[in-house]
């Protein structure tokens, strides 16, 4: 049986490998293969994968490098992902790319699809910008629009048709990923000493950059491995983690978060392989399937917008009740325009229902964590004492 750490000692690789080594060895391993980068929140992976390219997550440059060329290009009162994505894209870590898919976030990664087609023509690119409308009629035909848009642009690349049945066996393989994706996270949610979040952290970026069969099979490792597991169970606070959906934080602050006392049973990082929250059926018309679950069965983040005022961060105290949390830390990366509008809405409702939180802002470079270890301590030390 394969351990927890060398699981996690792989994922960890993959993750701090910012030439993406296993991307490229997937490439060369097969004549015609295509590689197809994607930004944070959501992608269509299944509609990539039948295509028979890889899908590969672009989450910026993390606290591992350096941003020099990308400051040119972007104002320093913006996050920092675009800055850091461009500088991966000018120093030829993104060189064997072939596609790259901008997911609608904001207004910042919506400009950086049109400086990446400046700068880098020869590459494919797409800017999929993911209805706000909720009505079948009317955002669910957009976003069928949309869908059947990105299939023709990755026929013309790759030269070969997407048909139906590619696409019901992709979406198969996607269901059966965040069946396991999902009781990964009720795992930690039960048993979070022997999950730890940084682990499984990893575990879900590991994912973004490798062939879903084959991570559908590390996760499942993972489960056997992490449930055999002899880890001592701590005294911590059981807290959820939100604001941290696009930018990703530097691994050592989720660290920190741990160390202070607390055990993350809840987050919405990396939310691409659970941004749906159920299977996509599999019978029927695979294009009208995929737009219809993003419509109904996804997540409330930040990026999409929520009809009722009232409503807003009602998803959030559901998942802190479910997953049995304590308190929330609402960590939000610097300059991050959607996050930090919903931020006082989702305190108010975390309010309203008498859930403990506090907020602090992060970038994905961020160096200094002792001050957020404190902050974070001494909320779990509040929690412990007065809740």
């Amino acid at each position: 049986m394969t351990s927890t750490a060398e699981i996690i000692d792989r994922c960890q690789a993959l993750f701090e490998d910012l030439n993406f080594s296993a991307a490229r060895a997937w490439k060369a391993a097969a004549p015609g293969r295509k590689v197809i980068g994607f930004l944070p929140v959501y992608a269509p992976l299944e509609m990539i994968h039948a295509a028979g390219c890889l899908p590969l997550g672009i989450f910026g440059g993390g606290d591992q490098m350096e941003v020099i060329h990308g400051d040119a290009y972007y104002q320093s009162y913006i996050c920092r992902i675009p800055r850091s994505t461009i500088e991966l894209g000018v120093t030829g870590r993104l060189d064997f790319v072939d596609g790259m898919i901008f997911p609608f976030v904001c207004d910042v990664i919506r400009n950086l699809s049109g400086i990446w087609k400046m700068m880098f023509p020869n590459v494919w690119s797409k800017f999929f910008d993911t209805p706000q409308n909720f009505d079948p009629e009317i955002g669910g035909n957009y976003y069928i629009h949309e869908l059947q848009e990105l299939r023709a642009g990755l026929e013309t690349l790759t030269g070969r048709k997407i048909t139906d049945d590619d696409l019901r066996r992709s979406i198969a393989l996607y269901n059966e990923n965040r069946r396991l994706v999902r009781e990964v996270y009720a795992f930690r949610a039960r048993e979070p000493w022997k999950a730890p979040t940084s682990e499984v952290y990893l575990l879900m970026r590991a994912g973004l950059m490798m062939d879903v069969a084959e991570h559908n099979r590390m996760l499942a490792d993972y489960l056997v491995a992490a449930a055999a597991s002899d880890r001592p169970q701590r005294d911590n606070v059981r807290v959820a983690v939100y604001g941290s959906f696009c930018e990703q934080p530097p691994l050592n602050l989720i660290k920190s978060i741990e160390m202070a006392g607390c055990y993350v049973v809840e987050d919405d990082y990396a939310l691409v392989n659970r941004f749906l929250t159920a299977d996509v059926p599999t019978d029927g018309d695979p294009v009208q399937a995929l737009a219809l679950a993003y419509l109904g069965q996804s997540v409330e983040t930040s990026c999409k917008y929520v009809p009722k005022e009232e409503d807003k961060g009602r998803f959030h105290v559901e998942q802190v009740r479910k997953a049995g949390a304590e308190g929330v830390i609402y960590a939000t990366p610097s300059f991050c325009d959607p996050a930090l509008l919903d931020r006082p809405m989702i305190c108010g409702r975390l309010k309203e229902a008498n859930i403990p939180h506090i907020a602090f802002k992060y970038a994905e470079n961020s160096g200094q964590m002792q001050p957020i270890r404190e902050q974070a301590g001494t909320f779990a030390d509040s929690i412990k004492l007065w809740s």
